[in-house]
C-alpha cells in the first residue's frame, strides 16, 4: 500500500529505520504538532495524532520505504487520526459533522506572527498558566522531549511533571483559550513567558538529558535560536529579546568545542578558542553593544549576554575580567536572587578570590541544591582545588548520580578518578 502523500517512496532498510525516524522526530515533530493544533484547537488531539503518525510510519516505512517528504507525510496521517479520533470519541452526528468541517475549513489569518510554531509557544504560554507550566508544555509540543527530560530541566519527579503537563492542557481546553496569535498590544505582556520556554529549550539542546541522547541535542539549540530569531524581527526594541538573542549566539558560538571526540564535555577552560564561530561571537557582541547604548537598565537575559561577551573576549581564560563578570552577577542576583544564580557567581569568586572564599558560598546553598548535579559538580572541584581529595570525591560521586549528560559523566568521572 503507497504511504499516505505523493510521490515516490525512497527504500530504506531495516538497519536504516531506527536513525530515519529519530532524525524525522527532530525535524518534523514540532511542524506537525503546531499544523493539527491550530487546524484542530485541541493540544491533546495534536500531541496523539502526531504520536499515533510516528506509530504508523515505524509500522510502514520499512515496508514501503522513507516518503520523499516526511513531514507532509506525517501531517496527512496525524490529520487523519485527529478526525478519527474525534468521530470516535463523539457521540451525536453533529459533532461528527463538525470535525470534517474543521478539517475540510482553511486556517484562519495568522495574524501578527507568520509561523506556526510561534503561534504554538504563545498558546502554550497563555498567562492562565504558572511559568513552569507554560515552559514544560511548550517543551513538550513543541520541543518533543519526553517527561523524564522535562522533569530533570524541572528538577522534579517525573510522576509529577506528567501531572503539571496533564493539567495544563486541560486547563488550556476548559478556559477555551484559542489558537491565535496574540494581538499587536498584549505581545509585550506575554513575551516574558515565551522568553523562558526558548532558553529552557536552549539549554536542553545544549546539555541534553538521558542516556540515549546526544551530548548536544543539535535540532533544540537550532530551533531555540531559529525561533527567538523570529521574536526578534517581530520586536526589535524589546531588550530582553535582543538579550537572549545575544545570549544564544554567543553559547552556540563555543558548540563545537563543548564535546571531544571521546564524547567528554570540555569545560571553558579547556576549549579551543580558535574554534569559536567568530561570527556568531561577532553578532552577539554588536546585540550586547546594542543594548548598552539604549541606556536602559538590563534585565536578566541581557546581563547573561553581557556576561558571555566578557568570557568570548578573553584569547586565553587568564585574559577573563573576573571582576567584571562579578559586578555582572552583583547585578543579576538583584533581579534574580535564586540558588542558581548565586552558585554561578561563586564560580567566578573561586578565580578572583580562591576556591575556600567560594566554598563557604556554595556549602551555604546545599538545602536548595541538593538534587542539582552542578552544584555537586561545581562543590567537587572547589573541594579538590582546596586540598580536600575525600570529600571531592563524594562530590563527584553524587554529580556522577545526578547528572543526566553523557559528556557531563565522562568529564566528572575522569575528574574523580584522577584524585587517585
Amino acid at each position: 500500500m503507497q504511504p499516505e502523500g505523493r510521490g515516490t517512496a525512497v527504500p530504506v532498510t531495516s538497519n536504516d529505520i531506527a536513525e530515519a525516524i529519530t532524525r524525522v522526530h527532530r525535524d518534523e515533530w514540532s511542524r506537525v504538532v503546531a499544523t493539527v493544533a491550530r487546524r484542530f484547537g485541541d493540544l491533546d488531539i495534536a500531541e496523539e495524532s502526531t504520536a499515533e503518525a510516528f506509530t504508523v510510519a515505524v509500522e510502514r516505512w520499512p515496508r514501503d520505504g522513507l516518503p520523499p517528504n516526511p513531514g507532509a507525510w506525517l501531517t496527512t496521517t496525524a490529520h487523519r487520526k485527529a478526525v478519527d479520533r474525534i468521530r470516535r470519541e463523539s457521540k451525536r452526528d453533529g459533532k461528527q459533522k463538525q470535525a470534517q468541517l474543521m478539517y475540510a475549513e482553511p486556517p484562519e489569518p495568522t495574524g501578527v506572527i507568520e509561523d506556526e510554531r510561534l503561534r504554538l509557544i504563545f498558546t502554550c504560554c497563555h498567562p492562565a498558566l504558572s511559568m513552569q507550566s507554560r515552559a514544560a508544555l511548550t517543551l513538550r509540543l513543541l520541543g518533543g522531549l519526553t517527561v523524564p527530560q522535562i522533569a530533570r530541566a524541572f528538577l522534579v519527579g517525573d510522576k509529577a511533571m506528567e501531572q503539571r503537563i496533564t493539567r495544563a492542557k486541560a486547563k488550556i481546553k476548559l478556559a477555551g483559550v484559542p489558537y491565535r496569535v496574540p494581538s499587536a498590544e498584549d505581545l509585550p505582556a506575554r513575551v516574558g513567558g515565551v522568553l523562558a520556554v526558548l532558553y529552557l529549550v536552549l539549554n536542553e539542546g545544549y546539555l541534553a538529558t538521558g542516556p540515549d541522547s546526544d551530548p548536544i541535542r543539535l535540532d533544540l539549540t537550532a530551533e531555540a535560536i531559529r525561533l527567538t530569531r523570529l521574536l526578534h524581527a517581530l520586536m526589535p526594541t524589546e531588550g530582553e529579546v535582543t538579550g537572549l538573542l545575544a545570549l544564544m549566539l554567543l553559547t552556540d558560538a563555543r558548540r563545537s568545542t563543548r564535546v571531544s571526540a571521546g564524547g567528554e564535555l570540555v569545560t571553558l577552560a579547556e576549549q579551543d578558542r580558535g574554534a569559536w564561530d567568530a561570527e556568531l561571537i561577532a553578532e552577539g557582541h554588536r546585540l550586547v553593544r546594542e543594548r548598552l547604548a539604549s541606556g536602559v537598565a538590563p534585565g536578566r537575559y541581557q546581563i547573561l549576554a553581557a556576561i558571555n561577551a566578557v568570557h568570548t573576549s578573553a584569547r586565553d581564560i587568564r585574559d577573563t575580567d573576573w571582576s567584571q563578570i562579578i559586578a555582572l552577577y552583583d547585578q543579576l542576583v538583584v533581579l534574580d536572587p535564586s540558588p542558581i544564580v548565586v552558585l554561578n557567581r561563586a564560580v567566578a569568586v573561586a578565580e578572583l578570590d580562591g576556591p575556600q572564599v567560594a566554598l563557604a558560598i556554595v556549602d551555604g546553598l546545599a538545602a536548595g541544591l541538593s538534587d542539582y548535579h552542578a552544584y555537586h559538580a561545581i562543590r567537587a572541584d572547589l573541594l579538590r582545588r582546596s586540598g580536600d581529595g575525600r570529600g571531592a570525591r563524594a562530590a563527584y560521586d553524587r554529580a556522577i548520580d545526578l547528572a543526566g549528560n553523557t559528556a557531563e559523566v565522562a568529564y566528572l568521572t575522569r575528574r574523580r578518578d584522577q584524585l587517585g
